[in-house]
């Protein structure tokens, strides 16, 4: 289906027109019909689905310009998602006369502060650390919210803003509309989704945790000592758009980035211990294409969309399968083809086989199958001798079924 075909306002459609927007993702077919009839909404959605457009559309059409107050609330886990979130909006209501204006921590409250009492603002986007201590300085009056919303609620979860979530929903006294979005279903989101939701319309895009097929799962069984020369080669032989190296801490950000940067070109690092001036630099530069390689630490990945992302490099095996799913959404997205590329240690043995069993992945091995029964003592030992890794073509790049 089309956004034209929607009854949508002239000056939004010249806004997603502009935006490239012309066929709707699955997600945004799914609920807009909910959305727009202002019934409370629980969805089950991947991210990069779509669903930030999804909400922004129907909301931005909810505000009353002419009113200066607060009319439409938005919830998300990270700093970085709240100002992606709010420049999605803004391009949307670039063609209207709607303000949108996102909180966080990290930047000078005051300065905040003075934006909220100087100025109009229709939609607030933040984070609930922050929105909580606006709202005990009595900076913020939510009396004409529409419409709240809850995005990457299991995430939201995960950072331990439980409490949080529900005093800033209890704060909200007359009915509006709830949406909330999450890309698993566990028991404390149902809870919340229980407390905070009237009577929701419950949908799913998620049939089975099942990896994306429009991510092809590539694997090298290596020595940590070896890993540095074969990343190298493995993106040597690769056409790049832009790459996301994930690590699981931030010093070993710090370590990859300095033994890496003589390597690769238009490279830069991101983690949580940067002051949020530097990290937001960093992720304009990467979104502009200003910068082809970016390592992170997961805390400082979440949420983070970016539109050109060819290749997901798992430099640390990931903790669990969420986590891998997490990564490696950040590419093939929005109907586009996408690679991961995953180190496997003989530490990570156990947890690989949990992974592909959980995520139904075909996985592809670069060089050496550690699973492969058919190695023989005489492979095992020559394998040995020689790198993990041998770059290959298609038909030699093993898949364990």
């Amino acid at each position: 289906m089309k956004f034209s075909e929607l009854d949508l306002p002239a000056n939004i459609l010249k806004a997603l027109k502009k935006m490239g927007y012309e066929e709707m993702t699955p997600i945004q077919e799914a609920t807009y019909p909910v959305i727009f009839a202002g019934q409370d909404l629980c969805a089950l959605a991947e991210t990069g689905s779509g669903k930030t457009a999804a909400c922004a559309i129907p909301l931005i059409q909810k505000v009353d310009p002419a009113l200066n107050a607060i009319q439409g609330l938005v919830l998300v886990p990270t700093r970085e998602l709240c100002m992606q979130y709010m420049a999605e909006i803004e391009k949307i209501a670039s063609t209207t006369a709607v303000i949108p204006y996102a909180v966080y921590g990290g930047f000078d409250k005051k300065i905040q502060i003075a934006k909220l009492k100087q100025e109009e603002v229709h939609i607030l986007v933040a984070t609930p650390g922050r929105l909580i201590d606006l709202l005990y300085d009595g900076i913020l009056s939510f009396a004409q919210v529409k419409c709240a919303i809850l995005d990457e609620a299991d995430e939201l979860l995960k950072v331990g803003f439980l409490e949080d979530i529900e005093f800033i929903m209890s704060c909200i006294l007359h009915e509006h509309q709830t949406l909330l979005f999450s890309a698993t279903m566990p028991d404390d989101i149902k809870k919340l989704a229980h407390d905070c939701l009237r009577n929701p319309k419950h949908i799913s895009l998620i049939t089975e945790r099942t990896a994306p097929e429009s991510i092809e799962h590539y694997f090298a069984y290596s020595h940590p000592k070896q890993k540095h020369t074969e990343l190298i080669r493995y993106l040597a032989g690769e056409e790049v758009d832009q790459v996301l190296i994930f690590c699981n801490a931030r010093h070993k950000v710090d370590t990859l980035f300095r033994s890496i940067r003589k390597d690769l070109k238009d490279i830069d690092y991101m983690h949580a211990g940067l002051i949020q001036d530097k990290r937001s630099s960093i992720i304009r530069k990467f979104r502009s294409g200003k910068l082809r390689y970016l390592i992170a630490s997961d805390v400082a990945g979440k949420g983070l969309d970016f539109s050109h992302v060819s290749h997901v490099i798992n430099w640390d095996f990931p903790r669990d399968g969420e986590q891998y799913t997490h990564r490696t959404g950040r590419t093939g997205r929005m109907g586009r083809k996408g690679k991961a590329f995953t180190f496997v240690s003989k530490h990570d043995l156990p947890s690989f086989r949990k992974l592909i069993r959980s995520r139904k992945i075909t996985p592809c091995w670069i060089g050496k199958d550690p699973l492969c029964e058919n190695n023989t003592p005489q492979d095992r030992r020559t394998q040995k001798r020689k790198s993990s890794f041998r770059p290959c073509p298609a038909e030699g790049r093993k898949k364990t079924e």
